[in-house]
């Protein structure tokens, strides 16, 4: 008996969807799409595509933002993870681990760390928690591995932005030379008529 495979999900599953981000739709036969009910004339085309576009521009500077944010994350989890490590081996000796710690910017203060299976992490909004350090590195790893996956996530959907500007620019030069050309044979009906 013959198996029968549905590839609709196939389809699905390869063309995910880019943070809510509306897709543009290339503008292939200009004529066609201005008797389209809701383009009436060129300039409210273009007023809506320059609306569309501008919308565009709102979001890249969004993701641009959060991904300047990930990019600064992502050293500082590794930079602590690389702390936890060094404390996890210092953990089975009985001397104190000799430190400086961040006081202020570019204050530093000299400390003494005596071994220990404890740290305290800051969770953000002003809270901390403290945690084993098996706990702590767990959980550092994962925030790691979901804020690398959040960048490349983004990235890709930036780069889907960047393709939705292009079309849209394209269909905006597209229905402004549409018009361009409409007017000229408008003109020259316009002269001919009158001689």
């Amino acid at each position: 008996m013959a198996a029968i495979i549905d590839n609709s999900n196939a389809v699905g599953a390869t063309k995910r969807k880019h943070l809510g981000i509306p897709e543009a739709v290339f503008v292939e036969d200009v004529d066609s799409f201005m008797k389209q009910p809701g383009n009436e004339t060129a300039d409210a085309v273009l007023r809506r595509l320059d609306e569309q576009y501008q919308k565009y521009k709102y979001m890249e500077l969004n993701l641009s933002q959060k991904k300047l944010r990930l990019k600064n994350q992502i050293p500082q989890i590794r930079q602590t993870l690389e702390i936890l490590r060094h404390m996890q081996k210092k953990k089975e000796t009985t001397e104190p681990m000799e430190t400086h710690f961040l006081l202020a910017d570019n204050v530093y203060c000299k400390a003494s760390v005596p071994p220990t299976d404890k740290v305290c992490l800051w969770l953000g909004a002003n809270v901390m928690l403290e945690y084993d350090i098996d706990e702590a590195q767990a959980l550092l790893e994962k925030n790691l591995s979901t804020a690398s996956r959040n960048l490349e996530t983004l990235e890709e959907d930036l780069d889907f932005l960047r393709d939705q500007f292009t079309t849209t620019e394209v269909n905006m030069a597209r229905v402004y030379n549409w018009d361009v050309k409409r007017r000229s044979k408008e003109n020259l009906l316009k002269s001919a008529d009158k001689s």
